[in-house]
């Protein structure tokens, strides 16, 4: 195995964070109801998205748990109910 050579430094001049805060131009300033109204709709926009992806979730979840609970009671009913009316109806016909 080769020995491991020592890395050459080629730029020592990385600026530190607070030497980039310090010259950096302050933002310019925002009227405060200004900044409020922007926020305001931004997180009301954000939560009635949030809001909307979970009721169509849940919606999704209903529906398919509906649509089980519905077929697995038609397939207990269906049988019982079809062999009623049958029998009704060829126990009333008189043959002929």
């Amino acid at each position: 195995m080769p020995p491991i050579e020592p890395l050459e430094i080629i730029d020592t001049n990385i600026p530190v964070l607070t030497d980039v805060i310090r010259h950096a131009e302050t933002p310019p300033t925002v009227d405060r109801d200004t900044l409020i109204a922007e926020l305001q709709t931004k997180l009301a926009s954000r939560t009635f998205a949030l809001a909307d992806e979970i009721i169509r979730s849940a919606f999704t979840a209903m529906e398919a748990t509906l649509f089980e609970q519905i077929s697995a009671q038609l397939r207990r009913e269906l049988p019982e109910l079809i062999d009623a009316t049958l029998r009704e109806h060829l126990d009333t016909e008189e043959p002929g």
